[in-house]
């Protein structure tokens, strides 16, 4: 099915970030978008006033008429929808064109130039970054983001420009359905292993990645990464880091809040670099976006005039008070590396200050993986609290609990575990200098009522 064939869209498990973006696409060409969702969320509550028709409850009777006509209507969803689902199998029973969302997102890299980034992490801030500096610039772009973008206060851009910023998600291998144009890899630190089973085949995904970047473009891959690129003929390989590669940073200044750096380039050096989001971790986040900006032909005043109006994206860093007494910050961070890099930085900016970190696991799997290297990243932080793990996709696993990061730890670190259903008490009853909530389950959610708390003590 065509895309201009399309009248309806419906999404099963319509209130994943990534769906969201697809689903405001599809409103803004004029499209009728319903969909199911689990349970009620602000970006489902977001959706629903701009337009969208979404219900709670698993239930073919709820799906629209307006999507029963299998010759019109386009039927994506997510895989974390299990197989079984009714409404999907009512899909697939009766000859629905049925995508995953990476299809939908691989179709529009055949009919845009196609700007991806891909990597275990770094990517939503990379292309968010990216998206803001090309969308500010002459040559402007469409965006497919994982996050909600500050300045843009949502996670799709969209522009009558050729080209379109995507994040690529490994997950399930969504992303060998693309065919990038230009793409960035972040990082390849093992992750999924539910899905791919071992290091070695979660490499082997991005390998083939490469090899889907289409001749003319280019491949920007962080150095030092085990990811053995194969480009076909014509494809630009250029290597970033934060201090070496073909694309740097040097002269870096952090003090009283600020970064700046020079960004070398072989496309011409970009000097005097400002982040308008001061946060280490950026520095190389920004090289990444730069170098795809520059290469698309923004020019160096583009690319300084976007690196000082970023404002970074929600749950990213994402600073809740930020004073002499107190700092609150909630991040994404999920997996053991991410905790690392958001770890480090913290201790970059407050050095001297004590760090506690509030941290609630993601993925009985994951879990079960990394608990070593979840102990190692969390013990840079002087005091560790640690939730009960959110399952999301996942049932249980006998023996996989929180309390093997728990006694891993380093020795002398303050420690605690609690259950989410506690977590505002303790807070109430704890005094904290800098405090960083950090996980991709649903902590965040009490982020309003955590400030609060924190706000009001003296």
């Amino acid at each position: 099915m065509e895309i201009k064939d399309i009248k309806s869209v419906y999404f099963v498990g319509a209130g994943g970030i990534g769906m969201s973006a697809l689903a405001r696409y599809f409103m803004s060409k004029g499209v009728f978008v319903a969909g199911y969702d689990r349970t009620p969320s602000v970006l489902t509550g977001h959706l629903c006033q701009e337009g969208m028709d979404i219900h709670y409850e698993e239930d073919v009777a709820k799906i629209p008429e307006k999507c029963l006509n299998p010759k019109d209507t386009l039927v994506i969803f997510t895989p974390a929808i299990p197989a079984d689902h009714k409404e999907l199998v009512f899909f697939r029973s009766n000859g629905f064109e049925i995508q995953k969302r990476a299809q939908v997102l691989g179709t529009l890299t055949r009919s845009h130039k196609g700007l991806c980034v891909a990597g275990t992490h770094g990517k939503t801030t990379t292309s968010c970054m990216c998206a803001h500096i090309l969308h500010l610039s002459h040559v402007d772009c469409n965006a497919f983001l994982g996050g909600i973008s500050k300045n843009y206060g949502t996670n799709h851009i969209l522009s009558d420009s050729d080209y379109v910023v995507i994040e690529a998600d490994e997950y399930d291998r969504s992303f060998h359905w693309l065919r990038p144009w230009m793409s960035v890899i972040t990082s390849a630190d093992p992750d999924h292993l539910d899905i791919y089973g071992t290091k070695e085949a979660y490499l082997e995904s991005f390998r083939h990645y490469t090899t889907l970047i289409q001749p003319g473009g280019a491949l920007i891959i962080h150095k030092g990464l085990e990811v053995v690129p194969e480009v076909q003929k014509g494809v630009n390989v250029y290597e970033y880091s934060r201090d070496e590669g073909d694309f740097h940073a040097e002269n870096i200044v952090i003090a009283n809040g600020n970064i700046t750096f020079d960004m070398v380039s072989p496309l011409g050096n970009v000097t005097n670099v400002k982040l308008g989001q001061p946060v280490p971790i950026n520095i190389v986040n920004g090289i990444a976006a730069m170098a795809m900006a520059q290469l698309c032909g923004c020019t160096p005043d583009e690319l300084r005039e976007g690196m000082l109006t970023y404002k970074g994206v929600d749950r990213r860093f994402d600073f809740h008070i930020n004073n002499d007494r107190h700092v609150v910050l909630s991040d994404y961070a999920h997996h053991p590396m991410e905790i690392k890099q958001s770890a480090t930085s913290l201790r970059q900016l407050y050095q001297g200050r004590k760090i506690t970190i509030l941290f609630q696991p993601h993925l009985y799997t994951r879990t079960r993986d990394f608990y070593m290297d979840f102990a190692e990243s969390l013990s840079l932080a002087d005091e560790v609290v640690l939730c009960d793990i959110y399952p999301a996709r996942e049932q249980p696993i006998p023996g996989v609990t929180s309390k093997l990061i728990y006694d891993n730890l380093r020795t002398g670190i303050e420690k605690s575990m609690i259950q989410r259903s506690d977590v505002l008490n303790y807070v109430e009853g704890r005094d904290f200098d800098v405090l960083v909530v950090l996980g991709a389950g649903d902590l965040d959610n009490l982020m309003p009522q955590i400030t609060e708390i924190i706000s009001q003590k003296p």
